[in-house]
């Protein structure tokens, strides 16, 4: 994701999400909320392919959960 913040689906999100322990909901709107209490909260359009600067905050969440990929 790092080398390559393109091209990315949603559904690509949530297993990287669950292998961390990241909640996420959906709740039948066009984004997904992707929360931890340790990272704070993401809002992620779910449109197909996510625009690089959202894979971005992604990471970010990422990092501050101590766990970088």
């Amino acid at each position: 994701m790092r080398s390559n913040p393109r091209d990315w689906r949603i559904e690509d999100l949530k297993v990287v999400a669950n292998s961390l322990g990241i909640d996420y909901d959906q709740g039948g709107t066009s984004h997904v909320v992707f929360r931890h209490p340790k990272g704070g909260r993401l809002s992620v359009p779910a449109r197909r392919p996510i625009k690089p600067v959202y894979i971005r905050l992604f990471l970010e969440l990422i990092d501050r959960l101590g766990n970088p990929q």
